[in-house]
C-alpha cells in the first residue's frame, strides 16, 4: 500500500508546523518524552519502533515502543530529554538528525503520565545503531505505507497489570509476539492522521 507520493520529510514537517502542538501541562502526571525516528526505507520512509525489555518493576515491561523515558531536572527540556534518552537506549545520537516537529501531547489511559512527543528523520548516512541498553530488547524499523494495511490494525485482548483489556493495535511482528498499542499506537497513529493518512482495521 503505497504512500502518496508527497508524503516525504518536506512534507512532514509542513505538516506538523501547520498547527502547533497542543501542550498539557499538568504536574498530578509524571512527564516523559519519546522521539518517532524516521529514515528512507525502499520505498519510502521507515518508522523506528523498539521492544522493551522485560522486567517485572516495568509497566511497560516487553511492548513496542518508541525511545525515550522520563525527564529528567537536568534535561533542557522534554525535547532533551527525548534525544538523551535515545542515545542512552539506542546509541542514537540525534544532534545530526533533521528535527520535524511535534506532536500533540497525550495522557496515559491507565497510568498517571503525560508524553510529548518528538519527530526525527535520520540523514542518508547516518549509521545505525546496535548499542541497545538494558531497557531494550530489540530495534526494527516499519515502513510507515504498511501502516495503513487495515489487515494489520486489529482489536486485542492485552495482558496488563493483572487483567485483560481490549484495546485497539496494530500487528507489526507477526504471530507469538508482541503488538502496538498503548501510548505509542496513539501516537502513530495521530503522526498518520496528521499526514493525511487514515485506516481502518479489516479484523475484528
Amino acid at each position: 500500500m503505497p504512500l502518496p507520493s508527497a508524503v516525504d520529510t518536506n512534507h512532514i514537517h509542513r505538516a506538523l508546523a501547520a498547527k502547533p502542538a497542543k501542550l498539557i501541562d499538568d504536574p498530578e502526571r509524571g512527564h516523559a518524552a519519546v522521539a518517532l525516528i524516521l529514515r528512507s526505507g525502499k520505498p519510502g520512509l521507515d518508522v523506528l519502533f523498539i521492544e522493551r525489555a522485560r522486567h517485572p518493576q516495568d509497566p511497560w515491561s516487553g511492548n513496542l515502543a518508541f525511545p525515550g523515558g522520563r525527564i529528567d531536572p537536568g534535561d533542557a527540556g522534554a525535547r532533551g530529554a527525548a534525544e538523551r534518552e535515545t542515545l542512552e537506549e539506542i546509541g542514537l545520537d540525534l544532534t545530526p538528525a533533521d528535527y520535524l516537529g511535534q506532536l500533540d501531547d497525550i495522557v496515559g489511559a491507565y497510568l498517571p503520565v503525560r508524553v510529548s512527543c518528538f519527530v526525527y528523520a535520520l540523514r542518508s548516512d547516518a549509521a545505525i545503531p546496535v548499542d541497545l541498553n538494558h531497557e531494550v530488547s530489540e530495534l526494527f524499523f516499519f515502513p510507515l505505507a504498511e501502516l495503513q494495511n487495515p489487515d494489520r490494525h486489529v482489536n486485542a485482548d492485552i495482558d496488563w497489570n493483572q487483567g485483560i483489556r481490549q484495546v485497539p493495535a496494530i500487528d507489526l511482528l507477526g504471530p507469538h509476539r508482541p503488538l502496538l498499542w498503548g501510548i505509542t499506537y496513539r501516537l502513530t497513529c495521530q503522526f498518520m492522521k496528521k499526514l493525511g493518512l487514515t485506516v481502518e482495521s479489516s479484523r475484528p
